[in-house]
């Protein structure tokens, strides 16, 4: 049991953990946020422009049951307005994540060596040419890596 404890409070203590736990909190803060946009601003503007009550007014009564197609319509407007907002996040991290990657590349392209340049053209030539094979320029001694 002591064993079922230890490996438990390792599994708390990683930090992936933590932030999932900290994402589902202020999710469920942005949530209520959205539902009191959709509640309070949306669905009263939908219900000026459609002439209802307080609701968007799709009520339906079948029998004893009641169809109620404006929560319903509240909460697909809920759900579009989240998942737009997760889709905007996202796509600002992958290109983060992306120019962060672009970074790190010219980083290690800088760090190997430089092709060598023709003095005349200043275009990159072959290690050891002795003429450039884009202005056909001599190049005395070999070319030799830029610095």
């Amino acid at each position: 049991m002591k064993a079922f404890f230890s490996e438990f409070r390792a599994f708390i203590s990683r930090g992936n953990v933590m932030d999932m736990a900290v994402g589902v909190i202020i999710g469920g803060a942005f949530t209520a946020i959205v539902n009191s946009l959709v509640g309070d601003i949306i669905q009263p503007l939908i219900s000026g422009l459609t002439g209802g009550g307080e609701q968007i007014g799709l009520v339906v009564n079948v029998g004893a049951a009641q169809l109620d197609f404006g929560a319903f319509i509240s909460a697909v407007i809920n759900f579009i307005i989240i998942a737009f907002i997760i889709f905007c996040l996202v796509k600002s991290m992958n290109k983060l994540f992306e120019e962060a990657k672009k970074l790190a590349g010219k980083q290690e392209k800088e760090e190997e060596a430089a092709a060598p340049i023709c003095p005349h053209c200043l275009e990159e030539v072959k290690a050891g040419a002795t003429r450039c094979p884009h202005c056909g320029g001599e190049i005395s001694g070999g070319a030799k890596p830029a610095v």
